[in-house]
């Protein structure tokens, strides 16, 4: 059985996937881009959280999300407009939600108050909505919340009806038996307002059995005593009856039974199944039912089970069939087990590896059987590798949900009005790259409210509208995930930016620098332009901690601003830190593999296609344009053995989006899978090398860093022309 800490903690997974669905659905609202369905969902949500939080004891977090379930039950109702202001509070209330959830997670006394601003809010429209629907909505104490339900006794006398007879959409009548359990009430759980759900969908006929209740002194306040019989005329299908149940159906004895009249056709044409009369409780004077407690039972009497719950927790109409086509079934596993099995992986590769170059040492003629076999064993590890990597892949919408907050936060402090746009939440990477994003993502949004979006009466004067719109997506691209910033603010003021580069000495007094360079000096340590220091920014801490998390896992981080239109910021990660595809090369006696994704092409030019100029290793004309070459045995200070030969293979490779270079080696080895090691934790960054690999001849080959090679190319002192070119060619210029 699972420990109590087990069940809390499957209890914030399932409030951090509830938050994430409210949050999404609520901008989808605020948006004007949703249906019924969507507020249902969020409704459902919250609805959740709250009975969670019950089951827990969490008292703060019930209470307010019961107050949040209120206004959004109104908007589901349609007795409340869901005007942005409206929803606007919603989405703060939202916030709310999630910090009192984080703070029952880490074991934190709720401040007395905290969020009292929001509750406030959301009782006010509550008071609004109440007065604007008059007495037939009225959230008076308990007793009143029978108004309107007629408790005569009423006798009922029907015949079974078939299982897909309920759905037809004809008027019926339905028996209910609803018998709420003592976990009903101590999850926040009300029935009357499950009842006056019931009736909304037809004509509702009850009597209240009193027959559990106790002496007035033996009254316990979380007990429910009162419990219910009768029909219900309606038309609406099984499933809108189940649905109204669809959070108690566990926390209460129900039945029901559609029934339908004696029909008027010769009884020889229909299969008679006797169904015994309910007794009809004694009839209760209207005093006595004012003066009952709004509580109900405390012993039930065994009842039919309440119709099975589906994974959804939606309960399944007796005799429906099922879906053609079934739900997918998930099942929760610790990240530490899967985590194992990817090392596992990790070790099964280096393995096939090295059976692969066993067979390849056999002599001849020998070993055609045997390869083939390899072939399939390569074949399976590459689909077990692919298999497991997925498993630990996680949708980026885990980080995106954060953004939206913080956008509200800033433009709140900012006095700006800004939205923010996201696609591509769907879009699955590495959960250990997951981890490390949130904080770059930040940073950049942070610097696009505070600097890039300008203030709605300079947008209007630009003849722009006054809501400045930030963009976050993401995307599989070329083996990599591309996540794109984009604002259609300011952009970069490169005056200023210089300005501010040659009074801080980073750059010279002399120097000439292109838009694309001056716009990448904002990446530089310590750079600010903002006049003063705030909490949003202007410490000179920002951009440049975003690069230096980007570029240690491996990603690529470029940007390309256009004065007046905005500013875009493209991050380039890596799917996966565990394995992956790389090519093995060769310079002088060292091995070494460069990761497959940073690869545009491979070719072994002649003498004529490179042209040798003072200053450098050459360039090489492809295609019309000039790449230039840097030779890896100069980085690296190792001596190649076909540097001047005709044999030597250049690699043209990709720095930065745009930014190309031809990274000249002895000799190419082969495609192959890799498992990454890292090898800061023993011997610190090493300037070029990312980390470190087994090869199946089981000697240790360092995994290129292709971004540093070029940091490196750039500060050699044959650089120069390398940064020019990058300079003058690059889109996306990063130095």
């Amino acid at each position: 059985m699972a420990s109590l800490d087990q069940l809390k903690q499957t209890f914030f997974e399932e409030c951090d996937e509830a938050l994430q669905q409210i949050e999404a659905g609520l901008t989808e609202i605020r948006e004007d881009h949703a249906s019924d369905d969507t507020v249902n969902a969020v409704f459902r949500a919250v609805h959740s959280v709250k009975g969670g939080a019950g089951i827990f004891g969490f008292e703060a977090l019930v209470e307010f999300a019961h107050v949040f379930e209120t206004v959004l039950d109104g908007v589901r109702r349609g007795s409340l407009t869901a005007t942005p202001d409206t929803i606007d509070v919603l989405l703060s209330s939202s916030d709310v939600l999630s910090d009192l959830v984080q703070m029952s997670r880490a074991g934190e006394a709720i401040p007395s108050g905290f969020g009292s601003e929001c509750r406030t809010a959301l009782e006010h429209i509550t008071e609004q909505d109440n007065k604007d629907a008059g007495a037939e909505e009225d959230d008076s104490p308990a007793p009143a919340e029978f108004d309107g339900l007629d408790f005569t006794p009423v006798p009922i006398d029907f015949e079974p009806v078939p299982a897909d007879a309920g759905d037809t959409g004809g008027t019926r009548a339905v028996a209910i038996t609803f018998r709420p359990k003592p976990e009903m009430l101590r999850k926040s759980n009300e029935p009357l307002y499950i009842l006056r759900n019931l009736r909304k969908l037809g004509a509702l006929e009850l009597a209240p059995q009193l027959g559990d209740m106790p002496a007035l002194a033996a009254l316990e306040a979380d007990r429910p005593y009162i419990w219910w019989t009768g029909t219900l005329e309606t038309s609406a299908p099984r499933s809108e009856i189940d649905e109204v149940f669809e959070f108690v159906g566990d926390d209460c004895d129900l039945e029901i039974i559609d029934t339908i009249a004696p029909p008027a056709v010769p009884a020889d044409m229909l299969e008679m199944a006797a169904a015994p009369a309910l007794e009809p409780p004694p009839a209760i004077e209207e005093e006595k039912i004012a003066a009952a407690p709004p509580v109900a039972a405390s012993h039930p009497e065994k009842t039919p089970p309440a119709p099975a719950a589906n994974e959804h927790g939606e309960a399944a109409a007796p005799g429906r069939s099922p879906s053609a086509k079934p739900a997918a079934t998930t099942t929760r596993i610790e990240l530490e087990r899967i985590d194992r099995v990817v090392n596992m992986v990790g070790e099964l590769v280096i393995a096939q590896a090295m059976l692969g170059q066993i067979v390849q040492d056999l002599p001849e003629g020998t070993s055609g059987r045997l390869s083939q076999i390899l072939e399939e064993v390569i074949h399976h590890t590459r689909e077990l590798k692919d298999s497991v990597m997925s498993m630990r892949a996680q949708p980026v919408g885990s980080v995106f949900q954060r953004m939206p907050r913080l956008v509200r936060e800033l433009s709140a402090k900012t006095a700006k009005k800004v939205r923010l746009e996201m696609a591509g939440e769907t879009t699955e990477v590495d959960r250990s790259i997951i981890e490390r994003l949130g904080d770059p993502l930040t940073h950049i949004i942070r610097n696009s409210v505070d600097h890039g979006i300008e203030s709605p009466a300079d947008r209007l004067a630009a003849g722009k509208n006054e809501e400045g719109i930030i963009r976050l997506s993401a995307e599989h691209r070329g083996g990599r995930i591309v996540i794109e910033i984009k604002d259609d603010g300011a952009g970069i003021n490169s005056e200023r930016v210089l300005k501010k580069a040659r009074e801080k000495g980073l750059v010279g007094a002399d120097a000439t620098l292109t838009e694309d360079e001056i716009s990448n000096l904002i990446m530089l340590p310590g750079f600010s332009t903002a006049e003063t220091i705030s909490d949003i920014s202007g410490r000179g801490v920002g951009m440049d901690v975003v690069r230096s998390n980007i570029q240690d896992i491996g990603g690529r981080i470029s940007l390309k601003s256009e004065r007046g239109r905005g500013m875009t910021i493209q991050l380039a990660l890596p799917l996966t830190l565990a394995v992956m595809d790389g090519m093995v090369i060769k310079t002088g006696h060292q091995t070494y593999v460069m990761p497959l994704s940073a690869i545009c092409e491979c070719l072994r030019p002649s003498r004529s296609e490179i042209s040798n100029l003072i200053g450098t290793r050459g360039m090489l004309q492809l295609r019309g344009e000039f790449v230039p070459l840097v030779h890896l045995g100069d980085l690296l200070d190792i001596n190649s053995t076909a540097a001047e030969s005709s044999e030597r293979v250049v690699i043209i490779t990709d720095a930065g989006d745009g930014t190309r270079f031809g990274l000249v080696v002895d000799e190419l080895l082969g495609h192959q899978q890799v498992v990454i090691k890292s090898i800061e934790e023993s011997y610190g960054s090493v300037p070029g090398i990312a980390a470190a690999t087994i090869l199946g001849n089981g000697r240790v080959a360092f995994i290129l860093d292709v971004e540093k090679l070029s940091d490196l190319a750039v500060n050699s002192p044959m650089g120069a022309n390398l940064s020019a070119n990058s300079a003058s060619t690059s889109k996306f210029a990063v130095n």
